[in-house]
Order: structure tokens, then sequence, then C-alpha cells
């Protein structure tokens, strides 16, 4: 059996071995791992860094910091796989630090360990940044044939719909929680699936809140646009009242 390598082994990269596991032997390489992961063989970096399709998983502040570092020690036949929740940033510094011939996939699965077993509608962007060693047909089908739809599009196009979409999503999830919503004895259908929200994106750690923010050049306008939403909502009522 082929193998692949995955460097970073947090919540994601379990779930990422755990769909890898289908068609491949997994290494894996994490500083902070305790090792243990039922079908992942845990190695050094600098074995790992021998497999010819590795897969990036590793927090988006973190990202620069492990790409240069491994730059010069990647095979001419590497292909890199990053699954970071933003993609310009991503790209950029992939496009900055490797050899021409080490092929670049971008991705990003659009779901996380709290969504992956329950949903049953998976999906994930994929953009052919520079393949090198002919790998993005294969692996676009590889995840095809685990029942995940591919929606291939441009960094630029991501991040302007991610700003949208998860950025807000995240953003209302954390405000919430800072507001302190709570369950009552007379919660409606619409109530409680606020409340999942705040569970669903507070279960993700307070970095990943933080670096889709900071690191996602739309999300800034997106968050100004939101409040000046409710300013409006908020001064239509005023001239109700006036």
């Amino acid at each position: 059996m082929k193998s692949v390598g995955i460097i970073g082994f947090g919540r994601f990269g379990k779930v990422l071995a755990n769909i890898l596991q289908k068609g491949f032997s997994i290494k894996a390489y994490d500083l902070h791992s305790d090792a243990s992961f039922s079908g992942v063989e845990f190695v050094e970096l600098d074995e790992l860094l021998k497999e010819k399709t590795i897969f990036v998983a590793v927090p988006i502040r973190q990202f620069e910091k492990v790409i240069s570092e491994i730059s010069t020690q990647l095979s001419e036949e590497t292909t890199l796989i990053d699954v970071c929740s933003v993609k310009k940033h991503p790209v950029s510094i992939m496009e900055k630090y490797l050899p021409n011939n080490v092929g670049i996939i971008a991705t990003h699965p659009m779901f996380g360990p709290d969504s992956f077993m329950s949903n049953n509608r998976l999906k994930m962007m994929m953009n052919n940044t520079k393949d090198s060693q002919n790998q993005f047909k294969f692996w676009k089908g590889f995840f095809k044939d685990q029942g995940i739809q591919i929606l291939e599009m441009t960094p630029d196009e991501h991040d302007r719909m991610a700003a949208q979409t998860q950025g807000v999503t995240h953003f209302l999830g954390r405000m919430l929680k800072e507001f302190g919503i709570k369950k009552t004895s007379i919660d409606t259908q619409g109530f409680r699936d606020l409340l999942d929200l705040v569970d669903q994106t507070c279960n993700d750690t307070w970095e990943l809140y933080t670096d889709l923010q900071l690191f996602n050049p739309y999300t800034k306008s997106m968050i100004k646009n939101l409040k000046d939403s409710t300013n409006k909502l908020d001064n239509r009522l005023k001239e109700l009242q006036s």
C-alpha cells in the first residue's frame, strides 16, 4: 500500500487520517503529538519528508515557519497539499519558499472534527496551484470517491466567499458566547440552532478563530459591514420611536 505523510496531527489531522486510511498507510509528525492513533505511524520529520505526497495540517499562524523549514529538505518528486481554512496566505507562502519541482495543491476541507461524522454532504475546495508532479487529477478523484464534493476555485475566490460564510459563522458564534447566550425553558428551534452554532464554533480553538480573522484579507471589511448592518437596524427602530 502506498503511503502519505501528514505534518501536524491536531484535531483536523486526525480527521484527515481517517479519510486517507481508506487508501493509504500514513506516516505523521507532530511536535506535540502523543504518538498514539490507530493505523498511523509517527515518525521523525526527516523521515516523513521522504514521502512523495505530504499534507500540511498545522495552524495557519505556524504555516510559514513550517514551510520555510522544510522547503530545502523535500525531494524533487514531492507534492505538498495544505488544508488551511484560508487560501491566499498559504498559497503565497508555498509559492515563495518551495522549489519549482515541488507540486502544490491548495485545499480547504469545509468540515471539521465536529461536523465530519454527522455531515453527509461534505465539501472540499481545491485549487491546482502548481501541479509539477501531475497529482491533482488523482487527488481530486480520491476525495470524490470518499463522497466529498469538490469545488474548484482560486484562492482569492475562496477567501472572498469564506469571509462571508465561515468568517460570519465564527464571529457570530464567538459574539453570542461573549454575550452569554444560555438555554431557557421556552427555547424555539431557531434559538436552539443558535446554541448549536455557539457549541460548534467555540469547540474550535481560539487560535483558529483569530487566524480566520487575521489571515483572510476580506474578513475585516466583512466584520465592518456586519456591524454597520446592526447599526442600520437600530437606527430604523429609533426612527419609528421619534
